[in-house]
């Protein structure tokens, strides 16, 4: 079958190109996508810092309507509506424990450019072509996605709308709700506002915490983010978020979207006793983190890591639904929509910190 897709290359990202793509294996669908939201995840593994092949199709925020379906599918139907997350094998340990985002085959199934058995589902004249980029590859008119995170819905929601709670909005809602669990009352810092750190902003709002800092150099976010439900917004170079913090009496919960080392021992740095860090931005390159081992021991201090906010997307999706219809999940304010055509210009809006999540659009194939 013949669709379209953009092709990455690092001389040449995102050119939209027609492609092959084959039929759905077991435990896959073939889905046309209505829209796909950009990560930044995304541009990272364009820069070739994550070790994915290329040339490859990428693109891991889809929504769209089910076409065909694997030998043995009973769950999902050709018509169901649903929304794409990351790949998972369904069966290791972390698997059957809901954390999903720790399988033992997460390396393979989202990053390695191929399905499990090393095939793909796509080629260009004939040649093999790197795709399954979490498991989805959605940067596309179709994909082949795994059924193992895949979500359905209603098609009450618009498109733009759903796609970014496929990674973006749910790593930052249940970073806050399921790893951090702040306490009703209690103070929080979140360091970086694009769709992760607003989205914790949310979740922090939701969860009740008295004091929510949002910390941005773009001062137009840290505006947004007390529209959404920070009580202080702070710009470093404008605002003393030291002296904010020990006016307050320190931090009980940090969230870094940022993966700046500088950010985070700041963060861990303005942490009161029993102080909590996590951190969920993905690095370009690696760096060296320097921690008091002192004030790590004395404080009583935890720093952690989290993927996809310890999510398990088949329960986390339905809830931030639930909130959205009830008027506590403004997804409208973080997305910007744009046609699958101009996702460079989708892209250079982001880095340019014009849009915080550019939604790509795909042409109706009716």
């Amino acid at each position: 079958m013949k669709i379209h897709a953009a092709v990455t290359t690092r001389d040449n990202p995102f050119t939209i190109a027609p492609v092959e793509i084959g039929e759905p294996q077991a435990g896959e669908c073939l889905v046309e996508l209505e829209a796909c939201g950009i990560c930044h995840t995304d541009l990272t593994a364009a820069s070739g810092a994550l070790g994915t092949p290329q040339p490859i199709v990428l693109g891991h925020e889809g929504v769209g309507h089910i076409v065909a379906t694997g030998p043995g599918e009973h769950e999902f139907a050709v018509g169901d509506r649903v929304v794409l997350s990351f790949g998972a094998c369904g069966q290791c340990s972390p698997c059957q424990h809901h954390t999903p985002s720790y399988c033992e085959q997460a390396a393979l199934l989202n990053l390695a450019g191929c399905r499990a058995d090393g095939s793909t589902a796509l080629s260009r004249s004939g040649e093999p072509l790197a795709a399954h980029f979490f498991s989805q590859s959605s940067f596309a008119t179709h994909a082949v996605a795994r059924t193992t995170n895949m979500v359905k819905v209603g098609s009450d929601l618009p498109a733009e709308l759903l796609a970014p709670l496929g990674c973006g909005v749910m790593t930052g809602m249940s970073s806050v709700m399921n790893v951090l669990a702040p306490a009703p009352g209690s103070r929080i810092a979140i360091f970086g506002c694009g769709t992760v750190g607003l989205a914790a902003v949310m979740a922090a709002r939701l969860s009740g915490c008295g004091e929510i800092i949002a910390v941005d150099l773009n001062p137009q976010r840290t505006e947004l983010a007390c529209e959404l439900g920070a009580t202080r917004g702070v710009v470093p170079g404008r605002d003393d978020l030291a002296a904010l913090v020990t006016e307050l009496g320190g931090l009980h919960y940090a969230f870094d979207c940022t993966s700046h080392p500088a950010v985070i021992e700041q963060a861990l740095g303005l942490l009161s006793q029993r102080g909590v860090l996590v951190c969920a931005g993905l690095p370009g390159t690696h760096a060296p983190l320097q921690v008091d081992p002192l004030a790590l021991v004395f404080k009583g201090l935890t720093i952690r890591g989290t993927v996809e906010g310890d999510a398990d997307p088949r329960q986390f999706i339905p809830r931030m639904l639930d909130w959205y219809r009830q008027g506590e999940l403004p997804l409208e304010k973080l997305v910007s929509r744009y046609d699958f055509a101009d996702i460079e210009n989708a892209v250079a809006a982001m880095k340019a910190g014009d849009a915080i999540k550019p939604v790509l659009m795909m042409p109706d194939q009716n």
